[in-house]
């Protein structure tokens, strides 16, 4: 299980530590300044220090915690993952249109945000031991099958952008898997008139494929004047409009300007979902770079540690985390920057939420544990 006498320091990945120690500071100085309520704030604050302190003592344990006992119990994860996410259906608590929460008694937990790292766990186990036989239709099939059930529950919720990163994640591990290049381009030649036709029939009326504040998302984003009057358009207009309004060095965190956009109140999920927005405004052009290279460096020390991985399973398992990472990073931003349709993913390490920020940090922990057992070789002979 700790495997300490097999461990080297030099080994340890410190960077990777420094960087997620900065993200966190930042995010608890910019999630302080963007809550304009006082008892919000500190409820809020008081959440996510908790998340911070648990989530760095699970970070350390699953850094110390042997990931290839990990990988054996991936089939047990497996269905332990399937439970949570089948009873958030049974036993949810709904808000906001979504039934995502499990009350536990002293805290809500959101399982899909779980669910991210178990199924990396699981598929890193599933394609290690198929590795000889990974383009084979039974195993190919048989992948597909595995992961369509839990994305199918976390669509139900309805949760379609966990359900995106999970997709996300279980293709670039497959990738990585090395599957045949003529499955790559069977896939892209189907998901392409498939993903045309779907367009077409969520674009038709009474369609059913797609729950109405999903299509209302999509359509406001892509014909924003005519929804105008509507109010859909108005939280990425105004996180658009924060973001500009920082301008190169930003108004200043806990500024009490009366043109910021978010103390206007102008924002919604300002603490959350569209967390950059007051990184825009309040740091600027200058501070929303600095947070994007943190993130960006973080993404490719996960991807240094894969390549330098002792095994195909940590080579999936960092490959994973680091996909998780930089494909959350890229849609929140997106989002936050009218660059893509509004939809909730959080940005990793800086937004409210205790759940993901668990998720996180013991993803990070078990890349950890895969870096201090890395190969010796270096990263160009991969």
């Amino acid at each position: 299980m700790f495997r300490f006498d097999e461990y080297k320091l030099r080994k340890f990945d410190f960077r990777m530590v420094i960087l997620i120690i900065a993200l966190c500071v930042v995010g608890y100085l910019v999630l302080n300044s963007a809550m304009v309520n006082d008892v919000d704030r500190e409820q809020t604050l008081n959440k996510q220090l908790l998340g911070f302190c648990v989530g760095g003592a699970a970070m350390l344990f699953f850094a110390l915690f042997d990931y290839h006992l990990l990988l054996k119990l991936g089939p047990l994860i497996y269905i332990g993952n399937l439970a949570l996410l089948g009873a958030v259906l049974l036993f949810g608590v709904e808000l906001k249109n979504a039934t995502r929460w499990l009350d536990i008694g002293f805290i809500q937990i959101q399982p899909s945000e779980f669910s991210k790292i178990a199924l990396i766990i699981f598929f890193a186990s599933f394609f290690m031991m198929n590795r000889e036989r990974i383009s084979k239709p039974l195993v190919v099939g048989g992948s597909l099958l595995l992961f369509a059930v839990p994305a199918f529950l976390i669509l139900e919720e309805p949760d379609l952008s966990t359900t995106l990163v999970t997709t996300v994640i279980f293709l670039a591990m497959l990738y990585v898997a090395k599957i045949s290049y003529k499955w790559i381009i069977g896939a892209v030649a189907v998901a392409v008139p498939v993903a045309i036709g779907f367009l077409y029939i969520v674009m038709q009326e009474g369609q059913t494929l797609l729950e109405g504040y999903q299509l209302n998302r999509i359509l406001s984003w892509l014909y924003p004047e005519q929804y105008a009057s509507t109010g859909l358009t108005a939280q990425q207009e105004h996180s658009r409009l924060a973001i500009a309004s920082g301008q190169l060095y930003g108004k200043g965190l806990n500024n009490a300007s009366f043109e910021s956009v978010k103390n206007g109140n102008f924002l919604s999920e300002e603490n959350s979902d569209f967390i950059f927005a007051v990184v825009g405004e309040e740091l600027g052009f200058i501070g929303s770079v600095c947070v994007i290279g943190l993130l960006a460096l973080l993404v490719v020390e996960c991807f240094r540690i894969g390549a330098r991985a002792k095994d195909l399973g940590g080579r999936l398992i960092s490959i994973g985390v680091g996909s998780l990472i930089a494909f959350q990073t890229f849609v929140n931003i997106g989002v936050a920057s009218d660059l893509l349709p509004n939809t909730g993913l959080p940005l990793p390490f800086l937004s409210a939420g205790v759940s993901s920020l668990l998720s996180i940090f013991i993803g990070m922990g078990i890349v950890l544990n895969v870096g201090l057992q890395r190969s010796d070789r270096s990263d160009s002979d991969w």
